[in-house]
This record gives C-alpha cells, structure tokens and sequence, in this order.
C-alpha cells in the first residue's frame, strides 16, 4: 500500500483525463491494461526539473498532480507512484518493489529503481511506467515464460542466488532486478537525494525527454530531437531556444517558459530511453 488515505475523485478524474483514459468499472485486470497503456503513452520519461532552478522532485501525492495538472511527466520516483495513487483510489492493491538497474558495469544500488506491483484476486502484476524502456502492458508476475508486449519481448527470471529478487529482461537482455518483498516511498528519500546531487548521477549528467507512441518513440536530448515512427527514423538538431520549446509542446504536450539548463559535457548515454 502507498498510502492509507486514498486521493480523492477530483485527482482522480484529472489524472485519467491527462491520460485520455477512462475509469473502470471495477479493478480488473483488463482495467489496469488500459490505465497501464494509456499512462505509457501519455506521460513522458523525463528529467527536466532536475535542471530547473527552483523545482523539486515529489514522489508523495503531489506527484499525481504534475502529472494530472501540469502536464509533465517525471522519472520512476514520480510517474509510477502517481499512477500507483491512482490506482489505489480504483480499488487495486499496490506495493512498491525497490530495484537495481543493470548497466554495463553492473548491477546498480538498491533503491535505484521503483516499480509497482499490482494484485488482483489470486494473481499478481509488474507495472512500470517510469523506464523508458518498460512494457507497454502489465507482466504476469508469475509467469517467468517470455510475454510479447508491443515494446518487445519480456521475461521474468528467478535471480538463483538472491533468493525473492527477480530480473527483467528485454530482447535476451536484463533491464533491472526487483526485490519481492515490498518498501515505503519514505525508503527512497536517500536515493533521491543522490539522484539530485550526485555528480555521478545519470540524471544529472544529462537532459532527457521521451514518450512512447502508438507506432514508435520521440526523444529531445538537450536539442537532439529523434523520432522514429514505424519503420521511419528522423534526427533533428534544433537549432534555437524556440524551436526546443515548441518541441516539447508538440510532441510531449510540456509548456515551459524557459528551458532547463543542459549539464556541461551532457552524455547521451546512461538513462537509456530507446
């Protein structure tokens, strides 16, 4: 559970008309299907306040309302326990997993990702809006068979001597590993603190936007706009402070009356958002 006050029909109702969804009639799984797809499709993965004076990161209930009020999205902190509010308030029952991510000098920290875990009746869900690289739909947290999702082809596997944790694989490749057994959003206070301030933070080494669409992925890295559409890829440079803006406007739906500023020697790897 996230929180034992649920947020109320108002949030609600303005969350799932950012999202273009609509409420369920009960908390079923083909409802947490459509939620899932439509937040996937609707909130982009980004990193933009981390770059904005003044802003901060909220992973409490304020969070539904960057994504509900002013149109943002955010980074795992935020998009998935916005969503996982959400669905509280529809009746389901959630928990947050705490996550390692694998990159390619290993496994990360602890606490390095935060995913939800979703259970209806006698069967259980990975839900992940907030990766950049997640599914699309909900995985069958039992199964550990491949499962097709638009986004690719995932996979569950047991970690065989980290008994309760859990890796996700994409494509014949890890993504990160998830500890079954169930923490607070209050755990991840260090973390985030580290994301914010850490030089060797991913999130502070570089400036990133990026949202899924019906038929393939739009990403702005600082003025770097890619997008790829079926089987059509583009890159743009942009060449002003306008053309960024409107960018972000048109592909994100973000309204920004300055742009963030893009870290000295920005790395384009990382947080991977392809």
């Amino acid at each position: 559970m996230l929180d034992a006050t649920p947020i109320d029909d108002a949030r609600v109702d303005a969350y799932l008309t950012r999202i273009g969804a609509s409420r369920p009639a009960q908390p079923d799984l083909a409802g947490l299907r459509h939620l899932a797809e439509r937040a996937v499709l609707s909130v982009p993965f980004e990193n933009l306040d981390y770059h904005l004076e003044g802003r901060e990161i909220h992973m409490d209930k304020r969070s539904v309302d960057k994504v509900a009020i002013d149109s943002r999205g955010g980074g795992c902190y935020e998009v998935n326990p916005a969503l996982g509010f959400v669905l509280e308030a529809l009746g389901y029952e959630v928990d947050i997993l705490p996550g390692r991510v694998h990159r390619p000098e290993g496994v990360g920290p602890f606490l390095g990702h935060l995913a939800l875990k979703v259970t209806i009746g006698e069967n259980a869900y990975l839900v992940d809006t907030g990766f950049g690289r997640n599914s699309r739909f909900p995985l069958d947290w039992n199964s550990r068979e491949v499962q097709s999702d638009p986004h690719g082809e995932y996979q569950l596997k047991d970690v065989e001597d980290k008994p309760g944790t859990v890796d996700l694989w994409l494509g014949g490749r890890p993504l990160y590993q998830v500890v079954e057994t169930p923490v607070r959003i209050e755990d991840y206070a260090p973390s985030l603190w580290w994301y914010r301030t850490a030089p060797d933070s991913s999130f502070m080494q570089a400036l990133f936007c990026s949202i899924r669409t019906e038929n393939g992925l739009v990403t702005l890295k600082g003025r770097h706009l890619n997008v790829v559409d079926g089987d059509q890829r583009s890159k743009t440079v942009l060449q002003d402070d306008a053309e960024v803006i409107a960018a972000y406007k048109t592909h994100f739906g973000i309204s920004l009356d300055r742009l963030p500023t893009e870290p000295e020697n920005s790395i384009t790897t990382g947080v991977r958002t392809d």
